[in-house]
């Protein structure tokens, strides 16, 4: 059968099946032959984990809505457009940037606190809870110093403040906080592990008249506290965190329950109560923290926990403590799959406004009960706040298809065992036993493979057997239909979470979007590691649908969405690839909706290896040295001096060619982009562009 099937000039009287039909989505919008930008939402789930911020507009391109449900109809940003005026050259009125780039919009971001804050203010008036809502924003999402001065701003109407777990961190928020509206009022949660200059710290910003809570993670930072508060002469505000009983099942639970990593339990709770009253400053107890575990997948669950903290709550109140404040940590989830299912760790069954509404009737009915003035209800939701205001734009660069081997007739005739063989699997291929088919392409590959090894099967007749199996797997709609798209992108640096926990995040082209995908494909980084790929997908999926590459070199664009939290912090130089170029972006009336207030180039590879303790400057100095011993050798080996001016304009362009490479960022570039960029790059570690947001860089 095989045989006949490989080559037509020797199997003219064989039926050769038709080629399988491309691979259907989960999606019946895939079956239709008419596509257009509304069936390319309901493919990628757009409208699912995109609303109210992206939508597949009538251009086919994906647009933002940067104020959300708000957001006015000449108001949407072309995301095609934005990027082809971030990555065009400067000749062209473009700002030159490579990719990958990171855009930043910080109009998002302000929706999304302006949501939360309005989720709880509704709740709070609703319900008649007779206290407020006063969020912070935990700084371990995103430290980048734009986004963190941009919340402070943004929510200073509503005195909403910092959540800080390290040194650095304090330092930073403290600083912000400064600069920021309402100082006095906006908290400062200081969590994570303390010693005395941690410590010192927050209690300096008592002195600094801001409203710094320490909250107490382990049992034994009590008398650090204690001390160090006597030392200066400070008055410090307590918090503590609890470890509930309430355990969220998830992968974002492990640091929940008893057995959560911070925290303390009621036996120690209780004893940091006497102690405190031992010292005369049981009045500095104020704040109750606690964390189920982030991705909260339901209300029942959070429910669940509240009313627990909130008994927790009343009985410190009972022992005498200055209580104020009831922490209900982070947890707020997103829906990255567009499903609102609370089944998985991707996505949340419940909105903004009944996770509010939960929390707040939890605390309101154990307070009531108990007779306890309802405290100010804080929370540290940061994913939240800030996953969808940035989006990450990669390209595809290239595309493999699935291997096509042609088998040579005669070199098939040879490995088959016999006429009886040949007939036996012809026959199978015929009936559509795919069972057998299996089999045989299974065995034969492997006994194919022993006699390469042993020598007695050549190249080309093993070449041939990777032919008839290819053959046997298409007839029978056994082969993979699955290309392999490479990106410009390192997962490790990029995308942490995907590697490191198998966190999706949704993917999609950002153009297009009214042409049917006509292939499915894998994405390969530019990684030299086999893990650097993304081969899993919201919905499921082993593969993602996308566009063929076009053959004159088109760009195909990419965007990787709701990655805002965490993969900026948590990304390495994996490969020694930096961080992308970033963008920041606002909303505007031009002519194209958008301005650029903040374009800075990505990491070059002298930045990267300084940062793994190498010294580029010496390094560049290194080689040049190289190439003028070389030259120098070349000439006195009989060159005539008539040469000495080609040897230095070659030495010249091994130079600058050297110094572009340790200027340009370490990821694929055209050699226009390159080339016009290679000056701006060299000064990369010196100053980037920059305007206020009121002297755009308009589009």
């Amino acid at each position: 059968m095989p045989a006949l099937a490989c080559v037509d000039s020797y199997a003219a009287d064989v039926f050769i099946p038709p080629s399988p039909p491309p691979p259907s989505s989960t999606s019946t919008a895939v079956a239709v032959d008419a596509w257009s930008p509304s069936l390319s939402s309901s493919l990628y789930r757009i409208d699912g984990w995109g609303a109210p911020y992206f939508a597949a507009n009538s251009s086919g391109n994906i647009s933002v809505r940067p104020h959300g449900s708000n957001t006015l109809p000449h108001q949407d940003i072309d995301l095609l457009k934005l990027v082809k005026k971030v990555t065009d050259p400067k000749q062209t009125g473009g700002l030159g940037l490579q990719l990958p780039v990171i855009i930043r919009f910080p109009d998002v971001l302000q929706n999304r606190l302006e949501s939360l804050q309005s989720a709880f203010d509704f709740a709070i008036q609703s319900q008649g809870y007779e206290s407020h809502y006063q969020g912070v924003y935990p700084v371990k999402c995103n430290q980048d110093r734009f986004v963190v001065e941009d919340i402070v701003r943004f929510g200073s109407q509503f005195r909403f403040g910092l959540e800080a777990g390290s040194k650095p961190e304090i330092l930073l928020a403290m600083s912000c906080l400064c600069k920021g509206g309402n100082p006095e009022e906006a908290f400062l949660v200081c969590n994570g592990f303390k010693d005395a200059e941690y410590v010192s710290l927050a209690l300096m910003g008592r002195k600094l008249a801001l409203n710094t809570v320490i909250v107490l993670e382990q049992e034994e930072e009590l008398d650090l506290v204690i001390g160090l508060s006597q030392k200066m002469n400070v008055r410090p505000v307590i918090g503590l965190r609890a470890k509930l009983r309430t355990k969220h099942s998830g992968h974002f639970g492990s640091t929940s329950g008893e057995k959560g990593k911070f925290g303390l339990t009621t036996s120690q709770i209780v004893r940091v109560v006497r102690k405190l009253s031992q010292a005369r400053m049981l009045d500095c107890l104020q704040l109750l923290h606690f964390h189920i575990g982030s991705q909260i997948p339901s209300t029942s669950l959070l429910s669940d926990g509240v009313s627990e903290a909130a008994q927790l709550y009343c009985e410190l109140v009972r022992l005498g403590a200055n209580m104020k404040v009831i922490d209900i940590g982070g947890g707020l989830g997103i829906d990255y799959d567009g499903s609102k299912s609370g089944e998985s760790d991707l996505s949340v069954a419940y909105t903004l406004e009944e996770y509010a509404e939960a929390v707040v009737a939890s605390v309101r009915f154990v307070c009531e009960r108990r007779s306890v003035k309802h405290p100010v209800i804080c929370s540290e939701s940061g994913r939240a706040i800030v996953s969808h205001h940035s989006v990450l734009i990669f390209e595809a660069v290239s595309s493999v298809k699935p291997a096509v081997h042609e088998a040579d007739p005669d070199d098939i005739r040879f490995l088959l065992e016999s006429e009886e063989a040949y007939e036996e699997v012809y026959s199978a291929v015929m009936r559509g036993d795919q069972e057998r088919c299996l089999l045989y392409v299974e065995k034969l590959k492997e006994r194919c493979v022993e006699g390469f090894k042993d020598g007695v099967v050549s190249v080309e007749q093993l070449a041939s057997v990777d032919g008839l199996c290819e053959w046997v797997l298409k007839a029978i709609g056994g082969s993979d239909p699955v290309q392999t798209y490479n990106i410009n992108l390192s997962v490790f640096t990029s995308v942490p979470d995907l590697w490191g926990i198998e966190q999706l995040f949704p993917i999609v082209p950002i153009h297009k979007l009214d042409q049917r995908p006509g292939t499915r494909g894998v994405l390969s980084d530019l990684t030299c590691d086999s893990d650097g790929k993304i081969d899993k997908f919201i919905g499921g999926e082993s593969s993602l649908p996308l566009h063929e590459l076009e053959s004159d070199g088109g760009r195909y664009f990419l965007g990787m969405f709701l990655g805002g939290a965490y993969e900026e912090a948590l990304g390495g130089v994996h490969n020694l690839f930096g961080g992308p170029s970033v963008v920041r972006v606002l909303q505007s009336d031009g002519p194209h909706g958008f301005a650029v207030t903040r374009a800075v180039p990505g990491q070059s590879s002298a930045d990267v290896l300084r940062g793994m303790q190498h010294e580029p400057e010496m390094m560049f100095q290194t080689l040049k040295h190289r190439a003028e011993e070389v030259m120098h050798h070349h000439t006195k080996g009989g060159e005539e001096e008539d040469d000495d001016d080609d040897d230095e304009a070659e030495f010249g362009n091994v130079a600058a060619c050297l110094d572009r490479s340790f200027h340009n960022m370490p990821y694929l570039a055209t050699e226009e982009v390159s080339m016009s960029n290679s000056l701006s790059a060299a000064v990369s570690n010196l100053g980037f562009y920059y305007c206020d947001e009121d002297d755009y860089l308009s589009a």
